[in-house]
């Protein structure tokens, strides 16, 4: 999954900490830069670097953050720059987004017009695209958010802000608590901050990061919960930023033990788990026509995957038939590649010979590619399941089937050096013979040991989202449907309607 860098989303709209304005000549405007140091589980992953330059009644506050990961002993560097632009008094004029998650870079560049909305520019695998933007009122970006949070230091209690996030173009109503003034160890000596703790509702449960910020409002240290480690983001010198990462397998800590095996014939049977999750508000798992879930309270869930049975969820939208940035099936070479992969009949027979092809089609994983788009994948015939997953949907909404991109965890017998494991995996749902079917070009067949965590359009801001949720999961039981203990079942309350 990279997705990776795409969780600190969040993170980046971290406004700047203070340093002294400096002009490197007369005229020029006046910037400052603050380098952070980026750490999960304690082990360095990467770095932060903060310009903001002030020039006349406009601020611009550019965001550069690097990170290095490791996946089963391969290294994949990738990176997240933003760049919002605002007046002194918070107002947004502009913002820009590059991410570095694959080969290609995928651009966002949204810039005010005269009538006060956004002509927005999306760059992805080379492929451009253009809409106009309305600003959601009262979303701030970077330096708004500082002078909120400076404004609410003064005193104790809550508060909202509407965050817009320029990477993913969302807007996060997020509740903000001001916990008071604390001493607080960074890298270069402690320094007494404002606590400050956001929460973000979102339908899966409550995400959560806490900033520590000075008199300013500029932030000095942020945390936030990761495949079940805290990720430190601290403010200290260039050196201590710039130095070497440490190797963290991140697919290994995304990894969920199952209580027992899972034989090939329990696999091609209906199966029914018990999840548990170790934030209550949480929603690990998500109805779908083959996944059926029941609430048992306290944390714990009941799951059933077999056969697609309607209802399970909603209808296929426009919106599941679109292209977009990283499913573009409206690109001419992969509609005629669709369509001499498909051939003739009905869907669902279409759809089993797109499957086929791409199971084929991909070389496998070789090298960095991150988090590639469909028309990225259909030029390097590499990927992941991602890539896999990618590039099927996109053909599948090329020949006008509804589809979407299923991310969650499959299990195996043996990985990267670990037995009887759930891993992070992606697949395909198409809406074929009236209901969500899914099919699996990676593994090349769907089958009850996948279990879903979300549905999405192949945007990896989207898919990123889950990370945090295989640190809090644990799978208590798994069993054939039919032997499931009964007590299990009493009191359980369906769940379909997120």
């Amino acid at each position: 999954m990279r997705k990776w860098p795409a969780v600190l989303a969040m993170a980046l709209a971290l406004s700047p900490s203070p340093a002294v304005f400096a002009r490197a000549q007369e005229g020029a405007p006046a910037v400052q830069t603050t380098w952070m140091t980026v750490l999960l589980g304690g082990r360095r992953i990467g770095h932060l670097r903060i310009d903001r330059a002030r020039d006349g009644n406009v601020v611009t506050t550019t965001q550069d953050l690097q990170i290095v990961l490791e996946r089963s002993g391969r290294i994949t560097p990738m990176a997240v720059l933003t760049r919002s632009v605002e007046t002194l008094d918070g107002q947004p004029l502009g913002f820009y987004a590059k991410s570095t998650l694959s080969a290609a870079d995928s651009i966002i560049d949204g810039r005010r017009q005269p009538d006060g909305n956004y002509s927005v520019t999306a760059t992805v695998a080379g492929l451009r695209s253009e809409h106009t933007l309305s600003w959601p009122t009262g979303a701030l970006l970077s330096d708004g958010q500082r002078q909120a949070m400076a404004n609410a230091a003064r005193h104790a209690g809550h508060y909202r802000l509407n965050l817009f996030d320029p990477a993913s173009q969302d807007v996060a109503a997020v509740d903000i608590e001001v916990l008071g003034d604390e001493r607080v160890a960074l890298p270069d000596g402690p320094e007494q901050l404002n606590h400050q703790r956001e929460e973000l509702q979102t339908a899966r449960g409550v995400q959560r990061m806490d900033l520590w910020v000075d008199a300013q409002g500029e932030t000095r240290k942020g945390t936030l919960q990761m495949l079940g480690h805290e990720l430190d983001m601290l403010a200290c010198s260039q050196a201590c930023a710039m130095a070497p990462v440490q190797d963290i397998d991140m697919l290994r800590a995304a990894m969920i033990d199952s209580p027992e095996a899972v034989s090939r014939s329990m696999r091609n049977g209906a199966l029914r788990y018990v999840i548990h999750a170790s934030d209550d508000s949480a929603r690990p798992v998500v109805a779908t026509d083959e996944q059926r879930v029941y609430a048992l309270g306290h944390g714990d869930w009941l799951v059933e995957v077999g056969p697609a049975l309607a209802g399970g969820q909603p209808a296929p939208t426009a919106q599941d038939m679109e292209a977009n940035p990283w499913l573009q099936s409206n690109a001419p070479e992969l509609r005629a590649l669709a369509a001499r992969a498909a051939g003739t009949g009905d869907d669902l027979r279409k759809m089993e010979r797109l499957r086929l092809f791409t199971s084929g089609y991909l070389n496998g994983h070789r090298g960095n590619e991150g988090y590639a788009s469909a028309l990225e994948v259909l030029h390097t015939r590499q990927g992941d399941c991602k890539g896999y997953a990618v590039l099927l949907a996109a053909l599948a909404r090329a020949q006008g089937i509804p589809a979407r991109v299923v991310t969650g965890m499959v299990y195996v017998d043996s990985y990267a050096g670990s037995s009887r494991v759930f891993v992070p995996h992606a697949w395909v749902e198409a809406w074929v013979d009236g209901r969500w079917q899914s099919f699996d070009a990676a593994l090349g067949h769907f089958d009850s040991a996948h279990i879903a965590l979300d549905t999405g359009d192949g945007d990896p801001w989207h898919f990123a989202n889950l990370s945090n949720l295989f640190g809090q999961m644990r799978i208590a039981q798994v069993a054939p449907a039919q032997e499931l203990a009964p007590s299990v079942l009493r009191g359980a309350v369906a769940a379909r309607d997120w």
